[in-house]
């Protein structure tokens, strides 16, 4: 298994001068957000209430010191959060 900044390290050389996205569960993005590897993060909250699952936020509760956050919601409740590093 690969380390998130090796992950990116070859993900980079393949992009070329392309952005580089990350996809996964909040295991996988919690790895590259502890490692400060995350320059924006566009995530999709959707209210369903199942009990269960893996938290995104669990051990990352500094981020707005990182992060300039906006959210927009839609008449359906899904909620859009962008997350742009502040610089």
């Amino acid at each position: 298994m690969r380390s998130p900044q090796e992950a990116l390290k070859l993900a980079r050389k393949a992009a070329g001068n392309l952005d580089v996205r990350i996809g996964g569960g909040p295991s996988t993005i919690r790895q590259f957000l502890a490692e400060d590897l995350v320059d924006f993060m566009h995530i999709v909250i959707v209210p369903i209430v199942l009990c269960r699952g893996e938290s995104l936020w669990e051990g990352l509760e500094s981020l707005e010191e990182r992060f300039a956050i906006d959210s927009v919601s839609s008449p359906s409740g899904v909620i859009h959060m962008t997350f742009t590093r502040h610089r």
